[in-house]
């Protein structure tokens, strides 16, 4: 059998030819001028793709029906999205509001646990691509979480209601967004499932025309991210692209508060020979940073000190915390790995109890670096450095069952 003696040949070849013609024009944007020339950014920004690519039909195809869902890890050690923090996991399930589902599982440990049933999308202005844009409708933190001594626990959602774990949903809803947020490196993740209750036959095979629509958002999803990042955040997220090195004041919109954070992002660059230290007070609550790279995707945080949460610093005597990004191990404790790259961002997150901190900044030469610091500054040995790394290489793991 060739081509065209298929009733639905011709469409389906348009599709994928479509589709890798968008590829092809999302690779063009790894050039743009925000990206640095270097071929190791060079490289990062078509990984940036790349692995968008690995789950962009596991979004748009595999776990689309909404009739038989199942939750989705979209982020991870070798997927990074949507200016992801490493100390997060990720997780969404596509559902609609007509049916009812149970997501169930045992809890774990995470110290931040956020389940948000999400609205519509209106794409526009101002509206990141797919599969972000849309809007919270219904929230379950941890604190309102009801746990069996076990550990396990049911959520519904839609449908009548039924407590003490219950979302409701709207005409509009479409997907669920599931965050956990990690402290100490021993934390276990939440082991999740998700089922439509009233399932009563197989899933039904994708058709010709499920395959052409799921290609076409292939596409889109490809483009968008290439396009979006990382113009979206200096035009609508408040990164200030003309003053490198300083962070905007923290905030949190009406959207953040109901996903339970603050949130703020500071675009840097460094010379070779040029080192930054972020300065603040020693706060409440969970707080973390995460170093990105330009399209927002969060560094190597398997293997690199690229993330810091408050189990994980080293406070001065004077009561504050200076986080200190440099392009080599610079051999303090709280050191900010660059991976070499001349520019980038740096994400602030704060959740729970307490307020967000107030971010000082400054650059120095790295060679001055030390005469910068207070004389108690926590230091580490070439050995206690590779200790942190295997520590951080087994707590990335447990979160991922890597």
């Amino acid at each position: 059998m060739a081509f065209g003696d298929g009733a639905d040949d011709a469409a389906l070849r348009a599709a994928w030819a479509d589709f890798c013609a968008q590829l092809q024009s999302a690779g063009d944007r790894v050039f743009k001028d925000a990206n640095a020339t270097s071929g190791a950014q060079r490289v990062d920004a078509f990984r940036f793709l790349t692995q968008n690519l690995g789950q962009v039909f596991d979004l748009s195809l595999e776990t689309r029906d909404t009739r038989y869902p199942a939750v989705h890890t979209f982020c991870g050690p070798t997927r990074k999205l949507g200016g992801d923090c490493a100390d997060f996991t990720y997780q969404q399930a596509w559902i609609d509001g007509q049916s009812s589902y149970r997501l169930a599982g045992n809890r774990g440990a995470a110290r931040f646990f956020n389940v948000t049933v999400q609205g519509a999308r209106v794409p526009g202005p101002g509206v990141l691509h797919e599969p972000f844009g849309d809007t919270p409708e219904a929230n379950l933190f941890g604190q309102q979480l009801s746990v069996n001594d076990d550990g396990s626990f049911e959520i519904y959602i839609g449908g009548p209601e039924r407590g003490p774990n219950w979302l409701p949903t709207t005409a509009q809803s479409r997907k669920l967004f599931i965050r956990q947020g990690f402290d100490r490196w021993d934390e276990l993740p939440a082991q999740l499932r998700i089922e439509r209750v009233d399932m009563s036959d197989p899933k039904p095979l994708p058709t010709p025309e499920t395959l052409v629509e799921a290609m076409g958002w292939a596409g889109e999803f490809v483009t968008g991210l290439m396009s979006d990042w990382p113009e979206f955040p200096f035009t609508y997220g408040g990164v200030d692209a003309g003053h490198p090195n300083t962070f905007p004041q923290v905030g949190a919109t009406e959207a953040d508060s109901k996903r339970g954070r603050a949130a703020a992002n500071m675009y840097w660059e460094l010379a070779p020979d040029e080192a930054l230290i972020v300065e603040f007070d020693a706060h409440d609550g969970l707080w973390m940073f995460t170093n990105m790279g330009v399209f927002f995707n969060s560094m190597d945080y398997l293997y690199r000190p690229v993330s810091y949460t408050p189990s994980r610093t080293k406070a001065d005597r004077d009561g504050r915390i200076r986080l200190v990004m440099a392009h080599r191990d610079p051999n303090v404790h709280n050191w900010l790995d660059t991976q070499g790259f001349s520019r980038g961002n740096l994400t602030y997150r704060h959740m729970l109890e307490g307020e967000p901190a107030v971010l000082d900044t400054r650059v120095v030469k790295h060679d001055e670096l030390m005469r910068a610091l207070p004389a108690d500054t926590a230091t580490v040995s070439a050995a206690e450095r590779s200790d942190a790394m295997w520590a951080r290489f087994h707590g990335i793991r447990r979160r991922y069952v890597l």
